[in-house]
C-alpha cells in the first residue's frame, strides 16, 4: 500500500494520540497541559500557540472520537464517524510546502486549534485508508496485556502485535518456554 509522507506522519500522530488513553495499567497520557504541549512537539504540530484546559479538553475528545475509529466493525462505520469528525473541524484543504517539506496538503484552516489540526490531518488520513478499502488495517495489539492501536502496514496484513519488539517478542518468549516445559515434563 503506497501511502503518501504526510498521510503517514498523521498516521502515526493518530496512533499516538489514540494510545494516551488512560488504560487500567496505565495514566493518561494527555493529563495535563504539559503533556498537551509535549505531544504536539513530539510531532511537529505547527501553529500551536498558546494552549488552555478548553483545548485539552478538546483534543481528549477528538481522541476518543479516532478511538471509534479503531473499533469501527465496518468501513461504512468508519467512514460515518471520519466524515463526523472531518466536518466539524472546518476543513480547509491547502497546499503548503514549510520548514523544508516539499508540497504537501493540510486540511485545516490556517488559525485552527489544536484539536481542529488533529482531526482534520488525522481524519483525513484515517479516511485514504477506509477509501483505499483497507480500514481493516486499523488495529488494536493482540497481546493479552496490551490494547494499544496500530495501523497494520504489512504487506499481507499480518500484522498482530503494536510492536514485534516488545509485545511480539515477550509472547514468542512466553510461548517457546511453555513449549520447553511441555517437553521437558
Amino acid at each position: 500500500m503506497l501511502i503518501p509522507h504526510d498521510t503517514r506522519i498523521a498516521l502515526d500522530t493518530v496512533v499516538d494520540l489514540v494510545n494516551t488513553a488512560p488504560e487500567e495499567d496505565a495514566g493518561d497520557g494527555l493529563a495535563d497541559l504539559t503533556a498537551l504541549y509535549a505531544f504536539a512537539e513530539r510531532h511537529l504540530i505547527s501553529g500551536v500557540g498558546t494552549l488552555g484546559d478548553k483545548d485539552l479538553r478538546a483534543v481528549t475528545d477528538v481522541r476518543s472520537r479516532f478511538a471509534e475509529i479503531f473499533a469501527a466493525p465496518d468501513a461504512r462505520t468508519a467512514a460515518d464517524l471520519v466524515n463526523s469528525l472531518v466536518a466539524a473541524a472546518g476543513t480547509t484543504p491547502q497546499l503548503t510546502d514549510h520548514d523544508g517539506y516539499d508540497w504537501h496538503v493540510h486540511y485545516f484552516a490556517p488559525d485552527a486549534s489544536i484539536a481542529d489540526h488533529l482531526a482534520a490531518d488525522c481524519g483525513m488520513a484515517l479516511a485514504f485508508i477506509v477509501v483505499a478499502g483497507e480500514q481493516e488495517r486499523l488495529r488494536r495489539c493482540e497481546a493479552p496485556d496490551c490494547r494499544d492501536a496500530f495501523v497494520d502496514l504489512s504487506r499481507n496484513r499480518s500484522r498482530r502485535y503494536c510492536s514485534s519488539r516488545t509485545c511480539g517478542n515477550r509472547l514468542h518468549v512466553a510461548a517457546y518456554r511453555a513449549r520447553r516445559r511441555e517437553a521437558a515434563g
